[in-house]
């Protein structure tokens, strides 16, 4: 699921260069499975549309629907899928722009819209009176859920509720039987508090990728050596260490104002048949990329430049929402 980019979200200045992104992203994954896009402009859709074909990307697989959006972070306003009785159940949780830095009335109303017009088929949708952002958390499936404390515990998200509340309400109602959380680790110009897509991720019940600063001048070096430590004592559902995989941070990358902007490569996004990796032009992008086919050895490696979204200080994962099997 992708929510597009249109002249009146925070893209205006640099559109053309996003959507050249957003085409790309599309393309990659059109051509392997079904893709839900939702706009608010109406008239990008026929275009849209267009290049997709154009691409070679199957008419049965583009689904397009026109929706109010204040921004396109789908990770972050899409719904949540659980399985109840072995049937998919969609989560619409609250969404408030990371703790209200933003507008976000409309992207809070997008899954119901999208609901609405049929884009999840019959699958049932369960509102939430809990504020959740989809990238600040991680599972991996098998009833382990990796988060931070520095994004769930933020008073502006769910402040009436505790630390031993908020894992109460993560257990039930996703199904989960146990919370990491992660108290360190952080990126400059991430406006999320921290989310985990950013940090370290689950590739399999036993194998957490993560970020790892090597340069003691960096300022994220005490932050992430911090977050490796703890990573490092965290165990499996069996008692075991888990496999800690270093990623490298990129080179440093600036806007034009000169502020540090959040790019990482744990941001990717797993498929079915792929992974998708957002690189930046940086010489430690073939890095990356090898590090992550050697934890998916049985899915494609796919670069997607992603300079572009970084300025918006988020990245691939944090566009794109995964609907799983029996939804649609």
């Amino acid at each position: 699921m992708l929510t597009w980019p249109h002249a009146n979200t925070d893209w205006a200045p640099i559109l053309p260069d996003v959507l050249e992104v957003y085409r790309n992203l599309a393309r990659e994954i059109g051509l392997r499975q079904k893709l839900i896009i939702s706009c608010e402009n109406g008239d990008q859709l026929p275009g849209i549309r267009q290049d997709l074909l154009a691409a070679g990307v199957p008419e049965e697989n583009i689904c397009l629907y026109q929706v109010p959006a204040d921004d396109t972070w789908a990770r972050d306003h899409g719904p949540i899928t659980v399985y109840e009785n072995q049937q998919p159940l969609l989560l619409n949780f609250r969404f408030n722009a990371w703790g209200g830095k933003f507008e976000s009335s409309k992207d809070d109303r997008i899954n119901r819209h999208l609901h609405q017009l049929g884009a999840f088929g019959q699958t049932p949708m369960k509102d939430l009176d809990f504020i959740l952002e989809g990238g600040s958390i991680e599972s991996d499936g098998q009833g382990t859920l990796l988060t931070t404390s520095t994004c769930l515990l933020t008073d502006t998200r769910n402040q009436e509720q505790s630390q031993q509340e908020i894992e109460e309400t993560l257990k039930q109602t996703l199904g989960v039987q146990r919370v990491l959380w992660l108290n360190h680790g952080y990126l400059a110009g991430d406006d999320t508090d921290s989310h985990i897509d950013t940090l370290a991720r689950l590739c399999d019940r036993e194998t957490i990728c993560y970020v790892r600063c090597d340069d003691p001048e960096d300022p994220h070096y005490p932050a992430l050596k911090a977050m490796e430590e703890e990573l490092q004592a965290f165990r499996t559902v069996e008692g075991s260490p888990y496999r800690l995989v270093p990623l490298p941070m990129p080179q440093a990358q600036f806007s034009e104002d000169g502020e540090r902007l959040p790019a990482t490569y744990a941001n990717f996004l797993i498929m079915n048949t792929a992974v998708l990796v957002p690189v930046y032009g940086v010489p430690e992008d073939e890095v990356a990329l090898n590090i992550l086919q050697q934890c998916f050895p049985e899915r494609e490696i796919v670069p997607i430049n992603c300079r572009a979204l970084i300025e918006q200080h988020g990245s691939l994962h944090c566009v794109t929402m995964q609907i799983p099997e029996g939804v649609l």
